[in-house]
């Protein structure tokens, strides 16, 4: 994808929407986020040159612009997954197009399973770090350098401060805040019992299926980035039953009040 396919999307989203400095994410499960903003404007995916459009159940499909904690912001109430047959520039298309547009902050937000069995699903997780287990990356390719440089530093993927932010918001809150590191596996099949032993070994908390490529497009553009899990189901072995992903989206229903008021709450402390 080169660089006229991105102007031509972010020039079409700030006809209709504008610009902001704050992107947020929705992961599955979360996007009745989309009700806290305030003098909001949406525009649907398939409405933006380019822009390739969630299939999945729980992904709304509708860029927002609003007001939300005294800021402006966009939120992606949805996004699209490598497993839905997309290549990685268009999974993180959105990054560069926000980049464009004036984004700065980028928080991402996921459902994932919890590897970390002294944890439970319902917990919040701050991601400290990820491991990339696809064998894959969205920079591959020819550097775009109006982005950023070829080769990218990963060392602070997900920003102290911003970490530092929630952390302080979460105890404000009374909420308990977990943190750990996060596994990209492709998808769309849950991973393995033996899969889970395995990251587990080599320091997962979490696993899912999104956020580490769009962490890594964001970094090569220069984001802050702040990344947050809701551990939805205990990963595959853990427990004797299977995993689906209704249950995914119930439980990240169930602690949407607490999910949605320690995003509010850092989003109004940045």
């Amino acid at each position: 994808m080169d660089m006229q396919a991105y102007q031509l999307a972010a020039d079409t989203v700030r006809q209709r929407l504008g610009t902001a400095e704050i992107g947020i994410v929705l992961g599955s499960g979360l996007g009745d986020f989309a009700d806290r903003l305030t003098e909001a404007e949406s525009l649907p995916y398939a409405e933006i040159p380019g822009f390739p459009v969630s299939t999945v159940a729980g992904h709304a499909g509708l860029w927002w612009r609003g007001r939300l904690g005294g800021h402006t912001v966009f939120l992606m109430q949805g996004r699209v997954h490598a497993y839905e047959g997309l290549g990685l520039e268009a999974v993180t298309m959105y990054v560069r197009v926000m980049r464009l547009l004036g984004v700065k902050t980028l928080i991402l937000t996921n459902a994932a399973g919890c590897v970390n069995t002294e944890w439970k699903p319902g917990d919040l997780m701050l991601l400290r770090d990820f491991i990339n287990y696809s064998g894959r990356n969205p920079l591959i390719g020819p550097n775009l350098d109006a982005f950023g440089p070829r080769f990218p530093d990963m060392s602070e993927a997900y920003s102290r401060r911003l970490a530092e932010i929630c952390r302080t918001q979460a105890e404000k809150l009374g909420i308990a805040l977990r943190e750990g590191v996060y596994t990209w596996f492709n998808g769309p099949c849950y991973e393995t019992p033996a899969e889970i032993r395995m990251v587990r070994i080599l320091g997962a908390d979490a696993v899912g299926m999104s956020t580490v490529p769009e962490t890594i497009v964001a970094r090569h553009c220069g984001m802050e980035v702040l990344g947050l899990s809701c551990l939805t189901n205990m990963a595959a072995g853990i427990l004797p039953q299977p995993l689906n992903h209704l249950e995914v989206v119930e439980v990240a229903n169930r602690v949407k009040e607490q999910f949605s008021a320690l995003l509010t709450a850092t989003v109004e402390a940045l």
